[in-house]
């Protein structure tokens, strides 16, 4: 008999009520909304054992909208071509912040699956730390895998990261084209960017904009916590925003973007500002190179040339292709839920190692996924989608960056992101000014949140 506990529900109550209080900004970047069409996860993943060994039974894995979103499938399928003790079968969530909140429940009854996804940091140490997750150091020993710190809590490794999303600046060929403006080199600023956007939109025809800014506070806030020197959402001291506020309502004023306040009342998509050339550039997650490609192909997005290019810099220390561009993202990985059966624990292990191995990588660069493993053949597959980028410049910012962890990993990032929210909306509605919106967010943080 399984002697594993489940936390104590006390531990499962606190998650629950960090994961409603959670905003949909830390939770919709994570989900792949579809990816490149025309690839199945046959074609892409080994060949493996075909003896004729009977599976003992099955490893139930959680994944979520699995019509468009093949990555768990394309996984079990790589695994199971392995011919495995027990045959890894995936079991559908709900989607966004109800994945969070389905499965506390399901834990919390004993009727979670054996192996379930971590979609970002913000909820991960509580349930690291409420015993929801094994264990695993043992695997992360034999990974080389930058990605697999950040599921590190007090010393030991509670789940493995198969896919590591990173921010890059998308811009239309064409529309620079058209206005006249060269296109980006590697080598920008932010100042660069704001440059470019402006005189975009001041050349471009009709209400096309230079940028689009999507409303989740990562869009500015991510970056600002990456590029800036000793930044730590967590000290309770937030003037590294300030710079980045600044530029971004500036850019509103000067109509280089759309206004927070359209973009949020008017509900706009960023698939739909930059798919429909209504904006010239876009930062944006990797995920959304595989969705730009299969949403060309279906034509709900124009026929238009696109490449990606690194995202801005703070300064021209990290900036050009002869340095390395730092940006943000978090991972996403997997853990064992510590009900497992014990006879089955050798195998979901070996599931993760799978996960995080060139092998895994490759089949998820064949859909258009963003491993946690990158290597020239990983980037080859991933290039190798019809309809992506193919200039040199996407494929070496592809190749080439340094991604700091979006979330930090502590029982307060839940309540910081959402005060960092606030923060967020109140500056770009112009409710609260920058200076007033910090001193009050810093005092809020400490106050309230850190001193607990």
């Amino acid at each position: 008999m399984n002697r594993r506990l489940i936390a104590a529900s006390a531990a499962l109550a606190s998650l629950a009520l960090l994961v409603t209080g959670c905003g949909a900004d830390t939770e919709a970047p994570t989900d792949t909304e579809t990816t490149a069409g025309g690839t199945t996860a046959a074609e892409t993943t080994p060949a493996g054992d075909t003896g004729s060994t009977e599976p003992k039974g099955e490893l139930t894995l959680a994944g979520w909208s699995l019509n468009t979103t093949p990555e768990f499938q394309t996984l079990a399928d790589g695994f199971n071509a392995t011919n495995p003790e027990y045959t890894v079968t995936v079991s559908e969530y709900q989607a966004g912040n109800d994945y969070d909140t389905q499965m506390i429940t399901d834990l919390a009854a004993g009727t979670a699956p054996d192996l379930y996804i971590m979609k970002n940091l913000v909820n991960f140490y509580t349930y690291a730390a409420g015993e929801q997750l094994v264990d695993v150091s043992d695997v992360a020993g034999t990974l080389d895998n930058e990605s697999v710190s950040a599921y590190e809590l007090d010393g030991a490794t509670y789940a493995i990261p198969y896919r590591q999303d990173a921010w890059f600046l998308y811009y239309n060929i064409d529309l620079f084209e058209q206005a006249g403006v060269e296109v980006p080199d590697g080598s920008w600023t932010w100042d660069d960017y704001a440059a470019a956007a402006t005189e975009l939109s001041e050349k471009l025809e009709g209400d096309t904009k230079g940028a689009y800014t999507h409303s989740w506070q990562s869009v500015i806030q991510g970056f600002a916590n990456a590029q800036s020197e000793g930044a730590d959402v967590l000290s309770g001291e937030y003037d590294h925003l300030k710079p980045y506020y600044e530029r971004a309502l500036q850019m509103q004023a000067d109509g280089a973007m759309e206004a927070y306040g359209t973009v949020t009342t008017n509900s706009l998509s960023y698939q739909s500002q930059f798919g429909t050339q209504k904006a010239a550039m876009l930062p944006m997650g990797s995920w959304y190179i595989a969705t730009l490609v299969a949403q060309q192909a279906s034509g709900e997005a124009e026929d238009f040339a696109w490449g990606i290019a690194p995202a801005p810099q703070f300064d021209e220390s990290t900036a050009g292709t002869d340095n390395t561009p730092v940006t943000f993202g978090d991972p996403t990985g997997i853990g064992i839920n510590p009900a497992i059966e014990d006879e089955k624990l050798d195998t979901a292990k070996a599931f993760l190692s799978y996960v995080a191995s060139e092998e895994g990588a490759k089949a998820l660069a064949g859909i258009g996924i963003t491993p946690s493993v990158m290597s020239p053949e990983v980037t080859d597959l991933f290039f190798q989608l019809d309809g992506i980028a193919e200039d040199e410049l996407s494929r070496w910012t592809f190749e080439n960056r340094t991604v700091m962890p979006e979330n930090s990993v502590s029982q307060h990032t839940a309540e910081i992101n959402t005060l960092l929210g606030e923060l967020h909306s109140a500056v770009l509605s112009d409710s609260e000014g920058i200076d007033a919106a910090i001193e009050n967010a810093e005092n809020r943080a400490k106050n309230e949140i850190l001193n607990r």
